[in-house]
């Protein structure tokens, strides 16, 4: 059947994935921040760039978005995939030690900001509840674009980042009484502001209480009953179901889906699945996010800010100022060092993506009129579009803050900078090595693709984790980079040899040390680049050697020997038969 092939239906992803498969990758190529890219991308393919020549070329038309609006619905998405997986990084315990900066330092933010916010704005001539309004709105931060550029800078684990998600994620909790509000001034049939807060926070709370409540008992059983069917598209589909599942019934109660996505994180951060699932959404994270990023930069208004270059760029330099000495002065006062608390001012000084919902409400409701919501929203955009070169001049304030810490870490999870051993399969093999680790005061974690296991495993105690670690992307979340060893004890040949030819590839001066087999499983093993591998076969032979020397009455301390010197004389020769150009270890190897 031949049917007509709508092409504007598709021109916007086609767009967007044209700019993700080029125009990122080539800002990422030049040491750019790829967001900046993406905004620089939504500002020439949007309306008020390549689609305003529209009318007068028309063949640019076809390579500019103009249905922002539809965009923007999606793009929603990746701030939601966004807050899941910090919530994948947490834990309600790291969140109770973090009480402090969440209802301390976000509480004192937002409402110290909004009141100096809301004494500018009455004194440049606004209404006092159309001040309150814009204050509101301006007095966010943008979590899309500040998350994802501490996170590439490698600082969401320092202090400045710690202090800064506690700030947004508090921000995210006030999105439904901000709302609220904004709704009562516009004349919310009658009904006074305390009054609306209780209807509707009352059941959010009930609401956000049960999602925690149902997550604790559901969410492990579900993971356990889909990873049992080894798919990995079963498994996305899960991953996916509860992201946007728990979302939308936050949504659904006034809360934001960003909180939604954010508490299941922190309930699936608990359980053994937590590292496969990241890496499962890290893709739909990231081009969710990119999209996010072309949509702010889409709403930008180049000939706007031609038009009025001082109001436009005087409002977002005053915003950012004004709320980076707000934050300066109040992370002082909170007992955060000078350079931490700058850093963190000139990230969130910028405005954020709640900014526009709050404006377009108070829009709406008559607080503010038309142009002055253009003007808003184009200067919110214009800070936002800052931050990535903010955070090069925090970075500058003192380079030793990405590795300054202002005491222990609230929790050292898997793949957190702390080196470990990371065992590659817990069966018999790997349970006792971990054992010996154990016994021997070495931390390590381990990965298993059994499900079964892993439960059995995590109920004993045990730092094991379900995944599947030929997975570079995933060994690099367990924390390869830091690893002290990595040792490879999979039933199966091949699987042993895919995850020792990943790791070796991206950590060449690792210990590693695998099972083999056999002899001739042993010399592909050296040929890959273990520093040791240890042949069942072989192994076997020497310990009945070794038993039926010691019942012929050989003394045992000859008969130990004489194992050893076997045992290498076996390791030399089978290591002399690998590949001598491929990589190696450069340490010296060991018997495990």
């Amino acid at each position: 059947m031949n049917e007509t092939l709508d092409l504007p239906l598709y021109r916007e992803a086609l767009l967007f994935l044209a700019m993700a498969g080029g125009v990122a990758p080539l800002f990422f190529r030049l040491r750019v921040s790829p967001v900046f890219g993406y905004l620089l991308g939504g500002v020439a393919l949007g309306p008020y760039g390549l689609g305003a020549l529209g009318a007068k070329a028309p063949w640019l038309g076809v390579v500019a978005i103009s249905n922002v609006e539809t965009i923007d619905r999606i793009a929603a998405f990746g701030v939601v995939a966004l807050l899941f997986t910090m919530g994948l990084e947490l834990s309600f315990e790291r969140i109770r030690r973090m009480r402090r900066l969440v209802f301390g330092l976000g509480f004192a933010q937002v409402v110290v900001t909004t009141l100096a916010l809301t004494a500018a704005a009455y004194a440049l001539g606004l209404a006092p509840t159309s001040a309150l309004v814009v204050a509101a709105a301006l007095s966010v931060s943008s979590t899309a674009i500040v998350i994802p550029v501490l996170i590439e800078g490698k600082r969401l684990a320092a202090p400045v980042g710690r202090a800064s998600f506690a700030v947004l994620l508090f921000q995210d909790l006030a999105v439904a009484p901000l709302l609220v509000m904004v709704s009562a001034f516009s004349g919310g049939g009658g009904r006074s502001l305390g009054l609306q807060l209780v209807e509707t926070l009352v059941p959010a709370a009930a609401a956000l209480a049960a999602l925690i409540g149902f997550g604790r008992l559901a969410l492990r059983p579900f993971f356990h009953f889909v990873a049992e069917t080894r798919s990995a598209e079963f498994f996305m589909a899960a991953c996916l179901l509860v992201v946007l599942g728990d979302a939308l019934l936050a949504a659904a109660s006034h809360l934001s889906m960003a909180l939604g996505a954010f508490v299941a994180g922190l309930l699936l951060a608990e359980t053994e699945y937590r590292r496969e699932i990241e890496v499962t959404i890290e893709p739909f994270k990231g081009l969710l996010l990119g999209l996010y990023f072309v949509s702010v930069g889409a709403g930008i208004n180049p000939a706007l800010i031609l038009a009025s270059p001082g109001l436009i760029l005087g409002i977002a330099a005053g915003l950012i100022v004004a709320k980076g000495l707000v934050l300066f002065g109040l992370a002082r006062a909170f007992r955060l060092p000078a350079r931490v608390s700058a850093e963190m001012a000139l990230l969130l000084g910028p405005g954020g993506e709640f900014g526009f919902v709050m404006i377009g409400a108070g829009l709406a409701g008559g607080l503010i009129d038309r142009a002055l919501s253009t003007t808003l929203v184009t200067a919110v955009a214009i800070s936002m579009l800052a931050i990535p070169a903010l955070a090069r001049v925090g970075a500058l304030i003192d380079p030793l803050t990405r590795a300054r810490s202002d005491g222990p870490p609230e929790e050292t999870p898997p793949g957190a900078d702390a080196p470990r051993v990371i065992i590659v399969g817990y069966g018999r093999v790997g349970a006792l090595i971990g054992d010996m680790l154990d016994a021997h005061a070495i931390p390590f974690i381990a990965v298993d693709s059994d499900p079964r296991l892993v439960a059995s495993a995590r109920e004993a105690g045990k730092p094991v984790y379900y995944g599947d670690a030929s997975r570079a992307d995933y060994l690099r979340r367990c924390g390869l980079e830091t690893a002290r060893a990595v040792v490879v004890t999979m039933d199966s040949p091949h699987a042993n040899e895919t995850v020792v030819e990943t790791t070796r590839r991206l950590r060449p001066d690792v210990t590693l040390v695998a099972r083999a087999r056999d002899a001739e499983h042993a010399r592909k093993l050296y040929d890959l680049g273990v520093s040791d591998a240890v042949p069942e076969t072989i192994e076997a032979s020497l310990q009945l050697a070794e038993a039926t020397l010691v019942d012929l009455g050989v003394p045992m301390g000859y008969v130990i020997a004489s194992i050893h010197e076997k045992r290498d004389e076996y390791r030399r020769i089978l290591a002399a038969a690998g590949a001598p150009e491929r990589p190696r270890s450069t340490r010296r190897p060991r018997r495990v």
